[in-house]
């Protein structure tokens, strides 16, 4: 990609600032909600931008030290579902070290990308 052309997480902010600082004030009803709808979407594709990559990283990590080495470049879908399958199987008993961090982090991370603001208010109950 061209180095004169912005990151498209800078792009996507950009186009949220000007959805909800210019343009929704000016709108009412369906058009100023299906704006907010996008909004949303916007902010949450750019989060997964910013996010997403480091993330996948950590859980490979994660699982591949939960399901033994030689797994570092595994497909990580395959990984969630062999962790899955070996948990249902009880292969890998619930009270496996570091397994409930696991979950607790791969759900902190999902939320940090759906809905931040969700963890956000629980973190400090």
């Amino acid at each position: 990609m061209p180095t004169s052309v912005p990151p498209a997480d800078t792009l996507l902010l950009a186009a949220v600032r000007y959805l909800e600082h210019e343009l929704m004030p000016t709108l009412d009803g369906y058009h100023r909600f299906q704006t907010r709808v996008t909004v949303n979407v916007l902010r949450t594709l750019e989060r997964e931008l910013r996010l997403a990559g480091p993330q996948r990283e950590a859980e490979r990590a994660r699982l591949a030290a939960l399901l033994g080495s030689g797994r570092d470049t595994a497909e990580l879908d395959a990984m969630n579902v062999e962790l899955a399958d070996a948990i249902r199987a009880g292969r890998l008993p619930i009270d496996t070290p570091g397994l409930a961090a696991h979950l607790r982090a791969s759900l902190g991370e999902t939320l940090a990308i759906n809905n931040p603001k969700w963890t956000q208010t629980r973190s400090t109950e």
